[in-house]
């Protein structure tokens, strides 16, 4: 029985097929390299280079290597750039997933885990956010998000895939073992440009949006290590083994920080500090989201083991100071 990652050449996609190996799955990874890496998706599982929306390809490779369970990450993820592009967003995220999903149900697929996002909330008029909150996205990024969950659960009526789709918060680090972290270059994650600024690879670093009704003014976060995203994941496919019930659950800390605060914190562990300059808001950000996770503790039995915002900025540098030692040897 194999894996099949989507993206996994990617940030999350290739911590994934890590903790997949480390733990003896067999697993085959299917990426178009637009912004994952060839040396990133991990030795020990097959990198096939193409489409996940290409359904003679999926539906070869899950013949092929006897996929019984997708993970799918690969996406578009860029909130202001789906607002600028939402035809390409619901093209990528939903039109590509839909023609997945259709796959894997059609080919015997029996579980599949779908990367959501805290982006399906919009601004939430409780905190921390509960799953049962209304569901009112402010970007394209996050509607097509969203219509992809509504496929799955009309698909888990309809047969007999079961899913789980996990809904992030922010995801940020690298692999505590330095395999992996967020490579690509132009990402627009605030850890990986807040790092970048302080080891000098670009100067400064703006900050959108100091006037939300939020203590400092700054949009507020919260923030979960990749390693115990990707952990969570893996929770979720034990569960679905174990014939659990489609489910949704958040996937964060509880925890909220404002971007300002994060920023602070970034100098601290670098022991630098750096140009920030203000800028307005964004179309498309939300002012402040932060996860209930009890759910995905009671029905998962998630347990996050990384939950320090500092141990997270100090790998994430690490990452960033390794990432460029490799562009420059």
């Amino acid at each position: 029985m194999t894996v099949l990652v989507t993206g996994g050449a990617g940030y999350i996609g290739s911590h994934m097929t890590l903790e997949l190996l480390d733990a003896g799955e067999q697993v085959v990874v299917l990426d178009d390299l637009s912004t994952g890496f060839r040396w990133a998706a991990p030795a020990g599982a097959p990198l096939v280079v193409g489409d996940f929306g290409d359904e003679a390809l999926v539906r070869r490779l899950i013949g092929e290597y006897g996929v019984r369970e997708i993970i799918h990450f690969a996406a578009k993820i860029v909130v202001p750039d789906s607002v600028a592009d939402p035809i390409a967003y619901y093209v990528n995220n939903t039109a590509k997933a839909l023609a997945l999903v259709r796959c894997a149900a059609e080919c015997g697929v029996e579980r599949f885990i779908f990367s959501s996002t805290a982006a399906v909330y919009g601004d939430p008029q409780a905190s921390p956010v509960r799953e049962d909150s209304a569901l009112s996205p402010l970007s394209p990024y996050g509607r097509s998000k969203l219509m992809v969950e509504w496929i799955l659960e009309d698909v888990s009526r309809a047969t007999s895939m079961r899913h789980v789709a996990l809904r992030y918060f922010n995801v940020a680090g690298a692999d505590p073992k330095g395999r992996a972290g967020q490579s690509t270059p132009n990402a627009t994650h605030l850890i990986k440009t807040a790092v970048r600024a302080a080891l000098g690879f670009r100067d400064g670093m703006d900050v959108f949006g100091t006037d939300y009704p939020t203590p400092d003014g700054s949009c507020v976060r919260d923030f979960i290590h990749v390693t115990d995203l990707v952990r969570a994941h893996r929770d979720a496919l034990a569960y679905l083994r174990a014939g659990g019930d489609s489910v949704v659950c958040n996937c964060g800390y509880g925890q909220g920080y404002s971007v300002l605060e994060v920023i602070d914190v970034v100098k601290s562990v670098a022991g630098v500090d750096f140009p920030v300059r203000l800028a307005p808001r964004r179309p498309g950000d939300c002012m402040s989201v932060v996860a209930d996770n009890a759910r995905i503790r009671a029905l998962l039995g998630w347990r996050p083991a990384h939950a320090d915002l500092r141990g997270i900025v100090a790998q994430a540098l690490a990452w960033e100071r390794r990432l460029h030692n490799r562009a420059a040897a």
